[in-house]
């Protein structure tokens, strides 16, 4: 046999053999797994018309999606097998990457999205922008559908997304994650979301929610994460709060919260954030009446809890590397026992009515990197090393204390505290 020969054999036997592979993979016989898995046609119609609600009457999804879990996957869908057949189990809409899906100017929930059987997890995000016929609501029907099913519910950054949350979502009983972030949501918190004892992140940030906070979100104890920051609730902190041992992240700033804070918050043995900043708290500073050991950043700043520094144990509160204080109206002394918080990183005491000396024990804290108590009434001469107004340079800020000086003339003023006056002799 020839050259030629030869190479026409070895080209057929190259050829059969990729025929094979194929019709291995089409029929599934590829280890028995999930390649080539039928979808039912019911699912696969259901997804097409949910994405259809999603992105407009454009979208054909028959013709450019007909195997969305096999060979044509869609942008922001995945799927998994149940019982041999592929069901569709997440779906993300909106500008989340360069090929992802564009958002219809009015979209709509369709009755087929509550159809998906086996739905984990659903995200719209930056995608209700700005409706040209009216504001889009989350309607509060069909969500029961996914009562058994859904893990994850996240609207982020959909400032058409109006109306108040579903009273329904509390029967999503499987939900682990609720998200609605920076939306145009509004009205009070549904109590049934405190119905969701799995819910192990409560994201509720930058809407417009109004009212107190229902007590029965104190039933969450598997919570890890709970901010509800940049919104308009107002009342006082339910005391069922402190059942939220399992909580690492509490999050109410920019609100109307009013009362104190109870002590009932220094149950979160394993809180490392507490952020109550701008708000209407006060009632002093009497909540950690109990070590709280994990905490790392205390922000209070701007309140009007009007109270000294002094009675608070911050022996209870050891671990912390940010404490923000700032405009709270505080008055007294800086307590000495601060310069015991050996993390400590950050320090914010500015703005407040402060008196007294500012203690030299604070230069030991070897992490600090920001010290600011400009604002007080603090008096006498600043003792820290040079070492340490060169380390600071301008994040230690002490002016607007008209009887607090500096006392080392020498020093160039680079490295001389901004604002505060040489002491005379």
């Amino acid at each position: 046999m020839g050259l030629s020969g030869r190479t026409d054999g070895c080209v057929i036997f190259v050829m059969l053999m990729m025929i094979g592979l194929i019709g291995m993979c089409v029929n599934g016989e590829n280890d028995g797994d999930e390649v080539g898995a039928p979808m039912v046609k019911t699912e696969q119609e259901a997804l097409y018309s949910a994405i259809q609600g999603f992105v407009g009457k454009w979208w054909n999804g028959s013709d450019l999606y007909p195997d969305p879990c096999g060979w044509t996957p869609i942008q922001g869908v995945s799927c998994d097998l149940f019982d041999g057949l592929w069901y569709v189990t997440d779906i993300m809409i909106g500008q989340i990457h360069d090929n992802s899906l564009p958002c219809a100017q009015n979209l709509e929930f369709s009755p087929h999205l509550y159809k998906l059987q086996h739905l984990k997890s659903l995200s719209v995000f930056n995608c209700i922008i700005s409706p040209t016929q009216g504001p889009i609501s989350i309607r509060p029907v069909n969500w029961d559908a996914f009562s058994s099913t859904i893990e994850s519910l996240e609207f982020r950054a959909n400032p058409g997304l109006t109306g108040p949350i579903p009273a329904s979502f509390g029967n999503l009983k499987k939900l682990q994650s609720l998200v609605l972030i920076d939306n145009g949501l509004s009205g009070s918190l549904p109590v049934s979301i405190g119905r969701l004892t799995r819910l192990q992140r409560l994201v509720l940030s930058g809407n417009l929610f109004t009212g107190k906070i229902p007590e029965s979100y104190g039933d969450l104890s598997e919570l890890l994460i709970m901010d509800m920051s940049r919104n308009s609730l107002s009342g006082n902190l339910p005391l069922t709060f402190g059942g939220l041992t399992s909580l690492l992240k509490f999050d109410l700033s920019k609100n109307q919260i009013e009362g104190e804070i109870p002590s009932e918050i220094s149950n979160l043995k394993n809180l490392t954030l507490l952020d109550l900043s701008n708000n209407n708290i006060s009632g002093g500073l009497t909540f950690a009446s109990q070590e709280m050991s994990s905490l790392e950043e205390l922000i209070l700043s701007n309140n009007p809890i009007s109270c000294d520094l002094m009675s608070f144990n911050w022996l209870n509160v050891h671990s912390l590397m940010v404490l923000e204080l700032s405009n709270m109206g505080l008055t007294g002394e800086i307590p000495v026992s601060i310069s015991g918080l050996k993390n400590l990183r950050y320090l914010g005491l500015n703005d407040n009515k402060l008196s007294g000396n500012l203690s030299p024990k604070l230069a030991e804290l070897r992490n600090l990197t920001a010290l600011y108590v400009n604002g007080n009434n603090l008096t006498g001469a600043l003792e820290f090393p040079r070492e340490f107004y060169m380390k600071m340079g301008r994040r230690f800020g002490a002016r607007n204390n008209s009887n607090l000086c500096f006392p080392m003339a020498k020093l160039s003023a680079r490295v001389r505290p901004f604002g505060v006056n040489v002491c005379r002799k």
